[in-house]
């Protein structure tokens, strides 16, 4: 990707503080350093060790301060379909902590760094990993998990084999998995869940995203001359000016925000036909065995084939309403007639429920924008993970109903923002007033 193609996409923020600050390099301010407490803090392997520069806040200043969580860090997401783990993977151990540290924390950053896959359905995205981070004075490589909810128990039995309670009480947990498990961690592990509401960890964690980049390249990004879905450009942008935003999460279902500030947002609407849908739907229609098998049908079907088109009905364009002839008159309306019910394939259907998916989450998006008064929507969520059709349908329907007004963006990390609001809650702190 060409860094000098970067976008500003809108100007700068006038005065005052980035709310997006965070527990990030860039995110540090220099500080004299200060005197270790009466009775100091302990390992430095146990707990955040005081540096020359203290983290800034990624919260509104509070009465009260809070001591980061000893290692190891974790945030968690726990959703419908998939579970999403961000993981803090700590480089600047000194000698003296690796001597300090218990073997079970040494076998778990070993089992979670070493491998790709865990057991069948585990994997850790290693294109998303973030390098040399800096959080709460340490530095380290952020790695991202994803395993299905499904296998929710069998993750909470090898956090009992490996002892993790020994390590820590609680863990931070979003999602509504975090009420769903919570039992289910307290009596097979040991281990209590603080549970965090989801959306304020999304938002949070998302700004936290965009602020710290990746690996020096922007976070965000769009596609450029949309209306060419085939020869339009993935074009990496920044957002410096972010609010108000419409924040539009597809994961199992939708939910659409309208963010004013990281403390000023709503939720505005929802839908339940999302990612979950086209999944369930995808493995009756056509027996696939996962979201990828479900993609790669998609890619290679033809939903004019399922949908009944405008020039189906009209012979052309509607032209008094500016309906192209190929714009989608009636999604599977085609599968009302017997023949072509039999000369249809499964990776049709594929690519025509992935079309309705997509269209009808462009539709309302499009339309809350509009009734919010926000010209900034950004798509984010699992149901978008290797899915470059539906990233270029959303650009294309956000772009064409809106006589060009509207941009479609999107972000590298996807589904994990929740994950990562998580794991910014473990390591809070305040500054000083």
């Amino acid at each position: 990707m060409d860094e000098a193609a970067v976008d500003r996409n809108g100007p700068a923020r006038p005065g005052g503080p980035d709310p997006r600050a965070a527990v990030n390099g860039s995110g540090e301010e220099p500080r004299a350093e200060e005197p270790r407490a009466e009775g100091g803090l302990g390992s430095p392997a146990k707990r955040c060790k005081l540096r020359r520069t203290r983290p800034r806040t990624y919260r509104p200043p509070g009465p009260h301060v809070f001591m980061p969580s000893p290692f190891p860090w974790f945030g968690m997401d726990i959703g419908g379909t998939l579970v999403k783990l961000v993981y803090f993977e700590p480089v600047d151990v000194t000698a003296e902590e690796e001597q300090e540290e218990v073997e079970n924390l040494k076998s778990i950053r070993k089992y979670l760094t070493s491998n790709v896959a865990y057991g069948k359905t585990g994997v850790r995205d290693v294109h998303l990993e973030l390098k040399d981070v800096s959080m709460c004075g340490r530095r380290g490589n952020l790695h991202f998990v994803r395993f299905p909810t499904q296998a929710m128990l069998r993750f909470i039995q090898m956090g009992r084999d490996k002892n993790f309670s020994s390590l820590h009480t609680s863990l931070c947990a979003t999602g509504g998995g975090a009420y769903k498990f919570e039992h289910d961690f307290s009596t097979i592990a040991a281990l209590q869940l603080r549970k965090l509401d989801e959306l304020d960890c999304l938002v949070r964690g998302l700004l936290f995203m965009d602020r710290l980049g990746f690996n020096g390249r922007p976070q965000c990004f769009y596609f450029h001359n949309p209306s060419d879905t085939l020869g339009c450009v993935k074009t990496p942008c920044c957002l410096d000016n972010p609010f108000p935003m419409l924040l539009v999460n597809i994961g199992s279902g939708v939910s659409i925000l309208a963010v004013h500030s990281l403390q000023d947002y709503k939720r505005v609407t929802g839908t339940s036909l999302g990612g979950g849908t086209f999944l369930g739907l995808c493995s009756l229609l056509t027996g696939c065995g996962s979201f990828e098998e479900a993609l790669e049908m998609a890619s290679r079907g033809d939903s004019t084939n399922v949908d009944k088109l405008v020039k189906d009905i009209y012979g052309g364009d509607y032209q008094r309403f500016g309906l192209q002839g190929n714009a989608v008159a009636s999604s599977f309306g085609q599968m009302m007639c017997k023949e072509k019910r039999e000369s249809i394939s499964k990776e049709d259907l594929a690519r025509a429920l992935l079309v309705t998916i997509t269209n009808n989450i462009g539709s309302i998006a499009r339309m809350c924008a509009v009734n919010e008064r926000i010209e900034r929507v950004v798509f984010v969520g699992n149901f978008l993970r290797v899915n470059t059709l539906s990233t270029k349908l959303l650009s294309y329907a956000m772009d064409y109903w809106s006589h060009g007004q509207l941009r479609a963006l999107f972000l590298e990390h996807e589904g994990y923002f929740g994950a990562v609001g998580a794991l910014l809650e473990l390591l809070k702190t305040t500054e000083d007033p």
